[in-house]
């Protein structure tokens, strides 16, 4: 029943299917690597590489570790921990015994973490000193009971950790003291160093991970991640790359977090399966951080978001053409519309393209993404990879598949697709369901057509999400901490194109009859409250907002055209 177009349209070299399926998981893969070549670099972090061989002690110790404190198979682990060694030690060491990873955004206030804590339940939290302390203030409330803390310093090459220790480690609150009863987690790897490996083994179908979304409705909910779902998406990532991106030597470089499915689910798991060494950029925001490590590991392929690309662009050695892109043979870019202009530029001042895909977290990445050496049309997020399926159906019948050109909901298809929600049947039903064909599909919630070569175009969201530098907003969220404000009476939030940004929220506010308020007080309001990426990038005031018959507020007839209200 599926037409797939597409299929002549990819780069040559690419398969329209990868065949059978190996009944692996990544840590089979690690095993060959090891084998094979101990000594090679697995992770280049700040100067210093990691072997493939030191990664597996580490997290063997840890495997070894994680069973001293009680943990076992399908029992959570949590992480607070930006791009670093200590990530992935932490997340091999919890596959090792059966456990399932659960990577949580460092930068969520108290009030976010809990809901997530308390859904996924993790036995352990591994987190970085700076984030010690928003853990410690919500652990009573989420039931966590054992709390691991590790320094940005630990992985440092030996004069960067010195000069960090005397300049940079308590100014930027790396340096805490530990509660009775929490570990440090170099003393746990120390305790079990030489260990002999668990002697459990995951299986293909097993959960290893959960990484967080809002679906369709914004509510955050755990996306449950299968073991060979990561090795079927970086399957197919590798073979659309194959001839840019060659095995054991070529760098991918990733400046985008762990808990974001662009790096969880798509570089390591392409890079564990062709023994590549993936580079770590633990704050992205640093854009001179990001510059000289490009100049260090030499990528042949950097993914970003839009927002780090216009970033990028306005950096002084970008504009003078000092950065050295000479390594690149492809760019990424995902999680939010690439401008046409932002992708001109960039590919003028480092001579290499950016390809732009599209995918869900529920998807575990693989969906769609543009040929490299082919037709890149603009504004379309490309076609589907090999082995993936693509469709448009109505969107108020979703059993109906609708001509090309059509504007509809997509809907996607792949061997890889999420398993369902974290303890959420309910949402789960919502968002993967019986297709046209009989398969069960991920309806994305997103609109958009297809052309005669099977390319896919965005053309809007069906429902509110935004997403500012990519990252996921739901209005709701805003919505709820501006309406505790003492003089709001009402609220309604909606997304806007931004030049460097993508999208931006803004917030349309009613005040209480008689109270002030101003956008900046309003705006630090939020800051206490959300994620930076989460407030508001303006507040504007109304004298009412345009609400439907049963009195829900229409965002999307909240318009930026009419004067503001003071």
């Amino acid at each position: 029943m599926v037409n797939r177009p597409w299929l002549a349209h990819y780069d040559p070299g690419v398969p329209a299917t990868i065949g059978e399926y190996p009944n692996r998981t990544l840590l089979d893969y690690i095993d060959e690597g090891v084998r094979e070549r101990p000594g090679a670099a697995a992770l280049l972090f700040k100067g210093r590489a990691i072997a493939l061989g030191e990664l597996d002690a580490l997290s063997t110790a840890f495997a070894n570790a994680l069973t001293g404190l009680g943990v076992g198979k399908g029992d959570r682990v949590a992480v607070m921990l930006p791009n670093s060694p200590q990530f992935f030690i932490a997340e091999l060491g919890a596959w090792k015994i059966g456990a399932i990873l659960v990577p949580l955004n460092p930068i969520y206030t108290e009030e976010e973490l809990v809901g997530p804590l308390q859904n996924t339940a993790p036995k352990v939290v591994v987190t970085l000193t700076p984030f010690y302390a928003r853990l410690k203030n919500v652990q009573a409330a989420s039931g966590v009971k054992h709390v691991i803390a590790t320094n940005i310093k630990e992985y440092f090459p030996s004069l960067t950790r010195l000069l960090f220790t005397l300049f940079m480690e308590k100014r930027h609150g790396h340096r805490i003291t530990l509660a009775n009863g929490d570990i440090w987690l170099q003393d746990l790897l120390s305790a079990y160093a030489g260990a002999s490996r668990p002697a459990h083994r995951p299986g293909p179908d097993d959960d290893c991970m959960i990484l967080l979304s809002g679906g369709t409705t914004g509510t955050p909910k755990g996306v449950r991640v299968h073991h060979n779902g990561l090795v079927s998406t970086g399957l197919q990532v590798r073979a659309w790359f194959a001839n840019e991106f060659r095995p054991w030597t070529d760098v991918y470089m990733l400046p985008l977090p762990m808990f974001h499915s662009y790096g969880a689910c798509g570089v390591q798991s392409v890079c564990f399966i062709g023994h590549n060494p993936i580079a770590l950029v633990p704050n992205p925001r640093d854009l001179n951080d990001i510059v000289k490590t490009f100049e260090q590991v030499k990528p042949a392929i950097f993914c970003a978001v839009p927002t780090l690309y216009n970033a990028l662009l306005a950096h002084p050695d970008v504009k003078s053409g000092k950065a050295n892109f000479g390594s690149l043979r492809a760019c990424v870019s995902g999680a939010a519309p690439l401008l046409a202009e932002t992708k001109r530029r960039f590919e003028a001042a480092t001579g290499t393209c950016i390809v732009e895909g599209y995918a869900l977290t529920e998807t575990l990445l693989a969906a769609t993404i543009n040929p490299i050496r082919g037709v890149q049309k603009l504004s379309s997020v490309g076609m589907p990879f090999p082995d993936v399926d693509v469709m448009i159906v109505d969107a108020d019948d979703p059993m109906k598949i609708l001509p090309t050109g059509e504007v509809g909901e997509i809907i996607i298809y792949g061997r890889q697709i999420m398993r369902g929600y974290w303890n959420n049947p309910e949402e789960t039903a919502l968002m993967r369901r019986v297709g046209p064909d009989g398969r069960e599909w991920i309806y994305s919630a997103d609109l958009g057509y297809m052309d005669e070569d099977g390319y896919v175009f965005i053309v809007d969201r069906k429902k509110d999400l935004i997403k500012p530098g990519g990252m996921q907003v739901w209005p709701r969220e805003i919505e709820e901490v501006i309406q505790t404000h003492p003089a709001v009476a009402e609220v309604g939030v909606r997304g806007f194109p931004d030049d460097y940004k993508g999208e931006v929220a803004v917030a349309f506010v009613v005040l209480r009859e008689g109270a002030q308020a101003s956008s900046d007080e309003l705006r630090e309001f939020c800051k206490k409250h959300l994620a930076f990426y989460k407030v508001p990038g303006k507040v504007v005031f109304r004298k009412e907002l345009p609400k439907s018959m049963v009195g829900k507020v229409l965002r999307r007839m909240l318009t930026l055209d009419e004067p503001p209200t003071a």
